[in-house]
């Protein structure tokens, strides 16, 4: 710390711009082969290496998609919405080619394209089947007699046969002869929602999956089950092993057919048909383990390249992780961490907590952190920081009530601190020596306990020096505190609601707080007295940090927005707008130039420090308009009046314009007609401005009068915001020539009685002054 309260060092005044995002893709449907995924109005198509959404094929009435279907060879694609119409796509050129009303009365729950993508079949939550020729662009069949939501349809692979196989809310799978257009059998075996279906090579085997936590293996030939398999979890998809290659690291020994399912427990397992066993069950790094999924288990496991998470739900904390802010860890409405790699946005998903994860902080350097939950404990979890694995390594309980906020020590990996909704804080040591990732997490012990607030602990946060520590309450004080034995040092009083947040100063000695009457202040912790209050949201401030070396602060608040502030000024330079919710999340990396937010709208969204581009930009802006006003100049004394409009119209200066069209009025005609239809447009936009003013309202009209004698009407209605302008044209027209006509009358009454006194004094004074004669010669207006 420095002796000062505010520091009046070199202030580098920090600006953001949004990196990147990592926001909700998938909300229902099935993946299809290019990771095709659907997210309420949209279709959004993921690139696999980066995890990015490269393309959004978006409905234009914003109606949810309910269903769509990718053709076997890639080329088409087709949605349908709530609005119950159907549109095939160019996905590549992200157009629609074509669209059309389906037939059925209500939303379209299924579809699937048969295996020559010339024949789509719909299915609909009112019972019935529709099926489509997409080439011809009519529909072929209406198959009627199903019960309830159709939700599954699926085409049999042998083309000759001409069978469509579905299933709705009966749980019966119906198989349908295309040439008659008649269900031919229904297939009864399962108590739940059918969700998957699966064919063998030769088309006489298929297997089905259901919710009812069985697959069911059917003699298509014979129509009936020949073994009921249970798989002891609600499967959502099924697919065969390929006879093909070689799965017997898997378990598989034989020929028999073997099929993979993936289902409630997050994990795949292989499942020989012929005996109705589990040969192989997926091992994921801190999954929970189910012992009901663990006969036949063999120990090789499928090699995990990459996983994506489609949705997050509440974003409550995020951090930043790894030696160079490689990773973020996320904190959602969930008892599950998810750790992102920012360059793939591949995520792991860590298992430990039993209930909310609500807070996470980070030691310095990255590679471990700690997390707290509802379930009154905490991890801390440590990154192997070659591969990029995080494991829990160490455990703690001994709150009696929500752990709302945890702090790591700053100068050294040495102890933790964690307040609750106990109203108490806990100083917990770290083990020494810590075990190592992929060791069984130790067991750690609160060393210090304290009843610190009359409520809620909202937030803790440890001094630079690892020698202080403040806390903020939903009893509205922050307090101060000494970590070397938990000695309250002082109290700050002010906020009007609960403190949300409290941070310190990385260079001066003044804390932070922020608070639910929406300020934030700042505060001396020599006096505790309060230096300065930012007021600006308009709802409570949830997250503050220090940046620009503890210059300038950012906050998040609950009305969506981020706010950049210049403590020295107390000026609010920037606010950021790119959450639809509130922003319960925020950090800022570990060179300052990074930061991350977090949304309950589900979006994390990274920024990044554009100081130096912005200064680049607007100093190279300066020097092109110098260099512009020069040439300008040159211009206009040698008479180039084109190309000198031209420079101002690119400068966007209606002043400089105005002085072109003034010295070239002349040529007046000549030059606007030169001009391309965006300058035109442009020239118009400004004579409205002209005519605002008396001065200049003569040279508005001269450039009206030659734009409307020599273009269309249709073509100037062409310009962007004509309407506009000629309604603002009009009031100020009529004005002026109600004044051009009185000054006109009084004119001409002037040049009357100036004739009579002419001719009476010159008639009676003649003799006396003969000069005045040579008045009546004169022209006085």
């Amino acid at each position: 710390y420095t002796e000062n309260i505010v520091n009046d060092h070199l202030i580098c005044l920090f600006s953001y711009a949004v990196s990147s995002k990592i926001e909700p893709f998938y909300k229902g449907g099935k993946v299809q082969q290019y990771i095709f995924c659907t997210c309420g109005p949209k279709v959004n198509i993921l690139q696999i290496d980066t995890g990015k959404i490269i393309q959004s094929i978006e409905q234009d009435d914003q109606e949810d998609i309910t269903s769509f279907s990718l053709s076997p060879d890639d080329e088409v694609l087709v949605t349908a919405s709530r609005a119950l119409l159907l549109k095939q796509w160019d996905w590549k050129q992200e157009k629609c080619a074509r669209s059309w009303r389906a037939i059925h009365n209500v939303p379209v729950a299924s579809m699937t394209f048969d295996c020559t993508s010339t024949l789509l079949a719909t299915g609909g939550c009112d019972g019935t089947i529709k099926l489509w020729d997409v080439v011809k662009q009519y529909c072929t069949h209406n198959l009627k007699g199903s019960s309830g939501v159709v939700h599954l349809v699926e085409f049999h692979p042998d083309i000759s046969r001409l069978q469509l196989f579905s299933s709705s809310v009966d749980c019966g799978i119906r198989i349908w002869d295309l040439r008659t257009s008649k269900c031919i059998c229904v297939l009864e075996s399962h108590y739940s929602a059918v969700t998957a279906l699966a064919f063998s090579p030769d088309g006489q085997t298929l297997i089905s999956s259901g919710r009812d936590k069985i697959c069911s293996v059917w003699d298509l030939k014979k129509k009936a089950v020949k073994r009921t398999v249970p798989v002891y979890e609600a499967v959502e998809g099924v697919v065969l092993l390929p006879g093909t290659s070689d799965y017997s690291q898997m378990g598989v020994k034989g020929e028999g057919l073997h099929f993979v399912t993936a289902g409630s427990k997050g994990v795949l397992r292989v499942w020989d048909s012929s005996s109705a066993r589990c040969v192989f069950t997926q091992v994921l790094p801190d999954a929970p383990i189910y012992p009901e999924l663990n006969t036949n288990q063999n120990l090789a496991c499928f090699s995990l390249l990459i996983q994506f998470v489609g949705y997050n739900d509440d974003v409550l904390d995020v951090k930043f992780l790894g030696k160079d802010d490689t990773h973020i860890v996320v904190a959602t409405n969930s008892s599950q961490l998810k750790v992102f790699e920012l360059a793939t946005n591949s995520c792991q998903i860590l298992y430990g907590h039993t209930d909310t994860i609500l807070s996470i902080d980070v030691f310095r350097k990255g590679s471990m952190f700690a997390s707290c939950a509802k379930d009154n404990s905490l991890r801390l979890w440590k990154m192997d920081l070659k591969s990029g694995h995080v494991r829990c390594v160490a455990q703690g309980s001994g709150h009696s009530n929500a752990v709302g906020s945890v702090a790591c020590s700053r100068l050294k990996k040495a102890f933790l601190v964690s307040g609750s909704q106990d109203c108490t804080i806990k100083v917990w040591d770290l083990p020494d020596p810590l075990p190592d990732v992929g060791c069984e997490p130790v067991l750690m012990t609160a060393r210090l306990t304290e009843k610190a607030h009359d409520k809620d602990v909202n937030s803790v946060t440890i001094s630079p020096n690892d020698k202080l520590l403040a806390s903020g309450s939903q009893d509205r004080t922050a307090k101060l505190w000494s970590l070397a034995d938990m000695s309250l040092l002082g109290v700050f009083r002010g906020h009007s609601r609960g403190v949300w947040c409290v941070q310190f100063s990385p260079v001066d000695q003044v804390l932070a707080t922020a608070s639910a009457d929406g300020s934030i202040k700042i505060w001396s912790i020599q006096d505790f007295s309060c230096l300065k209050t930012f007021e600006g949201h308009d709802a409570s401030v949830l997250k503050i940090i220090f940046v620009s070396r503890g210059t300038q602060l950012v906050s998040s608040g609950s009305d969506g927005l981020v706010k950049l502030w210049t403590i020295k000024t107390n000026e609010c330079v920037k606010t950021f707008d790119a959450h639809q919710d509130k922003v319960w999340a925020l950090h800022g990396g570990s060179k300052d130039d990074l930061m991350v937010t977090g949304s309950a709208d589900s979006t994390i969204t990274l920024w990044k420090d554009v100081t130096e581009v912005e200064l680049a930009e607007e100093q190279a802006k300066q020097e092109d308009q110098v260099l512009k006003q020069q040439e300008l100049s040159n211009l206009l004394h040698e008479k180039k009046y084109l190309k000198a409009l031209g420079i101002a119209i690119s400068l966007d200066q209606p002043h400089t314009a105005l002085r072109v069209i003034r010295d070239g009025i002349q040529e007046l005609e000549k030059t606007l007609l030169k001009l391309r239809q965006d300058q035109k447009a442009s020239v118009l936009r400004y004579s409205v401005v002209w005519n605002t003013n008396s001065r200049s309202c003569l040279d508005a009209q001269a450039v009206l009068q030659v734009l409307l004698t020599h273009l269309s009407p249709e073509e100037i209605l062409q310009y962007q915001g004509t309407r506009t302008h000629l309604e603002g044209l009009i009031p100020y027209t009529e004005r002026h020539m109600q004044r051009i006509s009185r000054l006109l009358q009084a004119s001409m009454f002037l040049d009357y009685m100036w004739q009579k006194m002419l001719k009476y004094v010159t008639y009676q004074n003649k003799k006396l002054f003969p000069w005045l004669a040579h008045l009546q010669f004169c022209k006085i207006t």
